[in-house]
């Protein structure tokens, strides 16, 4: 059941996929970097928060809030297709989510606070679908998608994110 086939999501997500575990599942994946991701957070000093290595580029605060935005996305389309709704999901432009998310207005308590009720709504989703429903493929970006493919992308996402800021920001 793990093993997810290239034909399953949009070869621009094949690094999401491969930062995850996939022999934990979705749901304990879930679970797990929903623990790494607040202790990992929560252990950057303050005065880093609004921090940016380089001119235009994101804060760590705007990268947490990112993560949340995107997770918030892709949850809506993994439940649009298990639904079979069959209707195109359009894609999205990050930089203009961040733009307008004013995440530097907000604290990392606050932040983490929603993270974690996007990721527990999240675990609730998927711990609610069946083996044939992780299975079914929809459309999202002008590619297709299988419901499980974005439960690996919400963590492989995740998982990209931390190594950045690890590497650029810390």
């Amino acid at each position: 059941m793990n093993s997810i086939k290239v034909s399953e999501y949009n070869p621009y997500y094949k690094p999401y996929i491969e930062a995850t575990n996939m022999d934990l599942g979705i749901v304990e994946g879930l679970k797990q970097n929903l623990d790494d991701l607040v202790s990992f957070y929560s252990n950057i000093p303050q005065e880093k928060h609004s921090y940016a290595y380089a001119e235009g580029k994101w804060t760590i605060k705007d990268v947490l809030l990112h993560t949340i935005d995107t997770e918030r996305i892709f949850a809506y389309r993994a439940l649009r297709i298990a639904r079979q709704d069959k209707t195109p999901l359009a894609g999205f432009e990050q930089d203009d989510y961040v733009v307008q998310a004013n995440a530097e207005k907000r604290t990392m308590d606050n932040l983490l606070e929603e993270y974690r009720a996007v990721r527990q709504a999240t675990i609730i989703l998927f711990s609610s679908l069946d083996t044939d429903t992780l299975l079914l493929i929809g459309e999202a970006s002008n590619f297709p998608v299988s419901v499980r493919a974005i439960g690996y992308i919400i963590m492989g996402h995740e998982n990209h994110h931390l190594k950045i800021i690890n590497e650029r920001y810390l």
